[in-house]
């Protein structure tokens, strides 16, 4: 059967960032096809599990893609202290006599992102708002390739892994059913070591921080990396709770214009044009009048700002958080603002346009690379930085919510009725024709029910 026919009845997509489709992003014509195991995220194991213990899974993964795609190419990037991975995927490659390459980086954030990790591996910058398919690579990571290599076996995209640590008796390595409960998860991880905590979904610097009530209510998602339980009113929690006002208050008061978020941004060190602290000057000094009965939100940007040069700029932020985390000395929020400007340009139908056509990264880049310990512990996660050793754990579960949307582009849409049983692995729910998406199965069996956008099925 056809490799990317396969992907895409197996509703495979990508496992660490957003949810692309695999079977669409598989269909280029690349140069090189780069796995990302360098585990952007400080805090997250999984990829690096899988990187051991699956390590012949991963490789024979990759060998297949290329050979069955014609990709004259594939290589592992992963951290050069990742060294159990290393000797892992080394007898791995010895064994199965492949043509996979490892490339070894330094320990640094964000080592795993998209655009850094195919510089560090290509010497090719990618173009802002552009993707590495521009340079002629694809990136997928770690457990994405371990899930098309199940999608040729015929085992649908049903089972997630994912870190969970922090605050727990028993930081975990899991794989669970899609739309297991968070709940459910963290109890696997030991349940928590205090009562007043807060979780946050996927990792420390670019994960969703939410409240303990609402994590109760939330699921598995096909993209979930990593449930993270962390003190309440730690510094995660203090940023997340902090208003939009507050914060250009402060930017108006005290920003010093030291250029310290621009030097160390990742993208501005790959020679994109960004330049947060202009951004956040401008921003500040151009704050809209504020009755006492209107909220930030309701008129927080003068829509001239919109047509400001380095305030469109926000648009290729890729929000990693180095800014504040790490770089502002005097603790001001530009990710934040740039993460609503970006918002604030889509409602208004604004499209990045791109000026030039060739860009270099930054020569003072190497003495520039944010320490990954260093940012954990900026980011008030240092405690939980040196956990080792992650108990592997896995586990059914009795009830599963599953979302018709986990990816980039449009729900899927249900092919069963309300009601009906299901098998674990059955179709429940397809990729409209034509769409840009990806199925969804049964990650349990039992009794099917269609809740507004999501399939919550319940064993029986």
């Amino acid at each position: 059967m056809d490799l990317i026919k396969q992907i895409f009845d197996s509703g495979v997509v990508g496992c660490g960032g957003a949810g692309f489709p695999t079977h669409v992003k598989l269909k280029a014509s690349p140069e090189i096809l780069i796995i990302n195991g360098a585990e952007c995220e400080p805090l997250l194991r999984t990829d690096r599990y899988l990187m051991i213990h699956e390590a012949e899974k991963l490789v024979s993964g990759v060998d297949l893609i290329c050979r069955e795609l014609s990709i004259p190419e594939g290589r592992i990037a992963l951290k050069k202290t990742y060294t159990k991975e290393i000797e892992a995927l080394t007898a791995a490659i010895e064994k199965l006599h492949s043509k996979v390459q490892l490339h070894l980086m330094d320990s640094f954030y964000p080592a795993g992102d998209e655009q850094v990790v195919v510089y560090e591996v290509t010497g090719k910058v990618v173009p802002p708002a552009g993707i590495p398919l521009d340079v002629g690579a694809i990136v997928d990571n770690v457990a994405t390739i371990i899930a098309v290599a199940d999608a040729v076996s015929g085992i649908p995209f049903t089972e997630k892994y994912l870190t969970v640590t922090g605050e727990v008796r028993e930081p975990s390595v899991l794989k669970v059913p899609v739309g297991t409960s968070f709940a459910q998860c963290i109890e696997m991880a030991g349940g928590t070591t205090s009562d007043k905590v807060m979780v946050v979904s996927g990792g420390p610097m670019m994960g969703a921080p939410m409240s303990w009530e609402a994590a109760m209510n939330a699921s598995v998602t096909k993209t979930t990396s990593g449930i993270l339980v962390l003190p309440e009113d730690g510094a995660i929690d203090r940023r997340r709770k902090t208003r939009l006002n507050h914060m250009l208050n402060r930017a108006k008061a005290a920003c010093i214009q030291c250029t310290f978020c621009t030097q160390l941004c990742p993208r501005h060190m790959l020679g994109h044009p960004l330049q947060p602290h202009r951004i956040m000057r401008k921003m500040a000094m151009n704050m809209p009048h504020q009755d006492n009965n209107e909220t930030a939100k309701d008129h927080w940007i003068l829509p001239e700002l919109l047509e400001d040069k380095d305030i469109r700029q926000a648009a290729i932020c890729s929000e990693c958080g180095v800014c504040e985390v790490y770089a502002c000395p005097m603790g001001l929020q530009p990710r934040v603002v740039n993460s609503l400007i970006k918002g604030e340009l889509a409602q208004a139908g604004i499209r990045y346009s791109r000026e030039g056509d060739t860009w270099e990264a930054d020569a003072n880049r190497p003495y520039r690379k944010v320490p990954t310990k260093r940012i954990a512990a900026r980011a008030g996660v240092g405690a939980y930085y040196h956990i080792d050793g992650h108990t592997y754990k896995e586990e059914t579960a009795s009830k599963v919510v599953l979302p018709l949307k986990m990816n980039i582009g449009v729900s899927a849409e249900p092919v069963i009725s309300d009601g009906a049983h299901v098998e674990k692995g059955q179709l429940i729910a397809a990729c409209p024709e034509g769409k840009l998406g990806a199925n969804l199965h049964a990650s349990i069996s039992g009794t099917a029910h269609l809740t507004g956008n999501a399939i919550t099925i319940t064993e029986v």
